[in-house]
């Protein structure tokens, strides 16, 4: 008598869907400033609640990623959500605190050293990763945390063969791309860390 087939083989398992992680598009807030500790805090308060600089236009490669993706999640921040605005093409996405940027808190460093705001952003963010100055914010510990929550939240997603895209922030992003490669998925996809790029993740 013939084997009887298995279940496995009658209903194969779903191969889970890959996972897009976007930046938002360009601030309009500038950048073309020089301040010091005290005044980048109150900068990087108004970065948090801004939109994008009108005029931009998505790449074709996201609003195609966005088009092939069974769902899309933004962040609650204006420029995550006005990203998503702008490749959607209508449609209806979700909007998550979880996936909001890692805190930015300045080191406490004395008034009179005055530096743009992208220099800044780089040694707040040694000194939060490094140091753990976080200025009574989200710590890296929490952070790192809250990145696995996010990933495994958009490994559920992606678990019935869905293609997943998130638009979020730069760093935490990365935060949850390592997360997401800790469970074993592979970056198959970098375009790097400027304005509209991507990083994509699959079960291989």
């Amino acid at each position: 008598m013939a084997d009887e087939p298995s279940a496995d083989h009658l209903f194969p398992a779903v191969r889970p869907g890959a996972i897009t992680l976007a930046r938002h598009g360009e601030p309009a807030l500038s950048r073309k400033i020089r301040l010091n500790a005290p005044a980048y805090g109150e900068w990087w308060a108004r970065y948090e609640e801004g939109g994008l600089l009108p005029g931009q236009t998505p790449p074709a490669s996201l609003l195609t990623t966005a088009q092939r993706a069974g769902v899309i999640v933004a962040s609650t921040r204006r420029r995550s959500i006005e990203t998503a605005d702008a490749v959607a093409a209508g449609r209806v996405f979700a909007r998550d605190p979880l996936f909001i940027e890692a805190p930015l808190p300045p080191p406490p460093w004395p008034p009179w050293i005055r530096m743009s705001p992208k220099n800044w952003g780089f040694f707040a963010r040694f000194w939060w990763w490094f140091f753990d100055h976080h200025a009574g914010q989200e710590s890296r510990a929490e952070a790192d945390t809250r990145a696995d929550q996010a990933a495994d939240l958009l490994i559920g997603l992606s678990e019935n063969g869905q293609e997943v895209l998130l638009i979020a922030h730069g760093f935490f992003n990365t935060m949850i791309g390592l997360s997401l490669q800790k469970r074993g998925l592979k970056k198959t996809l970098d375009q790097g860390f400027k304005y509209w790029c991507v990083k994509r993740f699959e079960r291989v």
